[in-house]
C-alpha cells in the first residue's frame, strides 16, 4: 500500500508530519509513504527511511492562499504534486493537514469525482461520551447543498461507517432542528423522503444536543449548518477545559484537589481527542483524501495514517461506486 502526504502542511510541519510517518510504518506491514516537501527541512526530522521516500517540491500553499488560484498556480507544490501521485496511480491515497479549500480544489481537479456523486463532503469522525465516535457530513466543503447531494452523504456516510468503522448496519441521522417527522426546512423536509427510501437504515431526524450522546453513527447536513456544529462542539470543549483549568489553579484547596483528578481529567480530554479518530475524509472522490487536523501532532498523523490504510484495504472508494451505480440503476429501472 502506498500512501502520498503533503508534508509542508499544517500548523507543526514538517516534523510532526515525518514523526508521525517514522510511527505509521513502523507499525503497518507493507505500508510505504512518499513525503512531498522541501528536502532538506524533511531530512532534519527523518531518522528512519525504511520505506519511506521523499519528493523534493519547491512551493507550498498556505492558509492564507486562495484555494483554486493556488492550486492552478502552484503546481509544483507539495499539495498538488501528492494529489498527482494519485491520480497516476503510484499512490492509493493521500493526506493533508493543509489549506482545507487548497485540499478540496486539489481533489475535484486532480484526484477527480466517483462518477454519480455531484459534491464531495467534508468528514470527520467526532467524539462521543461513549467513546464510539460519529461521522458528520458534510462540515465545510460546500456551504450549499440540495436534496439528493444529502442523501449521497448518507450513502457514503453508511459505507465508510460499515466498511473502515466495523459498525454492522449503522444509524444515519439528518441533523435538524427538531426530531419529529416534518420538521425543519425545504432542504432537510426533501433530503429526509430521499433518505426514508434508501437503502440505509435511517433513523429520522436528530439534534444538535444529542450528538454528543451517541444519537446516530452518521450524521448527515449541509456544510453551513455542519461546519458551525462542528466549531460550537470543538469551541466548547476547548472551553470547558480552559474553565476547568482555571477553578483548579484559584486556590491552594483546589490544587490539591486536581492532583487528587489529574488521570481522571486526562482521560476525560483524551476521549474527546480529535487525534484519536485520524483526519476528515474527503468522501466523494475517486481515491481516498484525507484532511488532517491543521494542529495535528505526530499522534495525529499516525491515526489519519491508519485510518486512510484501512480506507484502501476496505475498497471503500470501489464500494460506494457499485452502491451509487446500483441506485442509479434502480431508478432508472423505476
Amino acid at each position: 500500500m502506498k500512501i502520498a502526504i503533503d508534508a509542508m502542511g499544517g500548523d507543526h510541519a514538517p516534523k510532526e508530519i515525518v514523526l508521525g510517518a517514522m510511527d505509521a510504518v513502523k507499525e503497518i506491514n507493507n505500508l510505504e509513504i512518499t513525503l512531498f516537501g522541501d528536502e532538506e527541512k524533511i531530512k532534519q526530522f527523518l531518522t528512519n527511511q525504511e520505506r519511506i521516500k521523499i519528493i523534493h517540491t519547491d512551493e507550498v500553499i498556505s492558509g492564507n492562499d486562495e484555494p483554486v488560484r493556488a492550486v492552478r498556480r502552484k503546481k509544483n507544490s507539495s499539495m498538488v504534486k501528492m494529489a498527482e501521485e494519485v491520480k497516476s496511480g503510484r499512490a492509493d491515497a493521500c493526506i493533508s493537514a493543509g489549506n482545507t479549500g487548497a485540499l478540496m480544489s486539489a481533489g475535484l481537479f486532480v484526484v477527480g469525482r466517483i462518477p454519480g456523486i455531484d459534491r464531495p463532503a467534508l468528514s470527520p469522525t467526532l467524539p462521543t461520551l461513549d467513546g464510539q465516535g460519529f461521522l458528520m457530513l458534510d462540515v465545510g466543503a460546500n456551504v450549499d447543498a440540495k436534496p439528493n447531494h444529502l442523501l449521497q452523504y448518507a450513502i457514503m456516510g453508511s459505507v465508510y461507517a460499515e466498511k473502515v468503522r466495523s459498525i454492522k448496519n449503522p444509524r444515519i441521522g439528518l441533523l435538524n432542528v427538531g426530531t419529529e417527522d416534518g420538521k425543519g426546512n425545504e432542504l432537510t423536509k426533501k433530503a429526509f423522503d430521499l433518505m426514508k427510501k434508501a437503502p440505509i437504515n435511517f433513523v429520522g431526524n436528530v439534534e444538535a444536543r444529542d450528538l454528543l450522546n451517541g444519537v446516530a453513527d452518521v450524521v448527515v447536513t449541509d456544510g453551513f449548518s455542519g461546519n458551525i456544529a462542528l466549531k460550537t462542539i470543538e469551541g466548547t470543549a476547548s472551553s470547558l477545559f480552559s474553565m476547568l483549568k482555571e477553578t483548579f489553579m484559584a486556590s491552594l484547596k483546589t490544587k490539591l484537589a486536581a492532583g487528587l483528578v489529574k488521570s481522571d481529567l486526562k482521560g476525560l480530554k483524551d476521549k474527546l481527542d480529535y487525534s484519536e479518530y485520524g483526519g476528515a475524509a474527503l468522501f466523494g472522490l475517486a481515491a481516498p483524501v484525507i484532511k488532517a487536523h491543521g494542529s495535528s501532532n505526530r499522534r495525529a498523523i499516525y491515526s489519519a495514517i491508519k485510518q486512510t490504510c484501512n480506507m484502501v484495504d476496505q475498497k471503500m472508494i470501489e464500494t460506494i461506486k457499485e452502491t451509487v451505480e446500483t441506485l442509479k440503476q434502480g431508478g432508472e429501472e423505476s
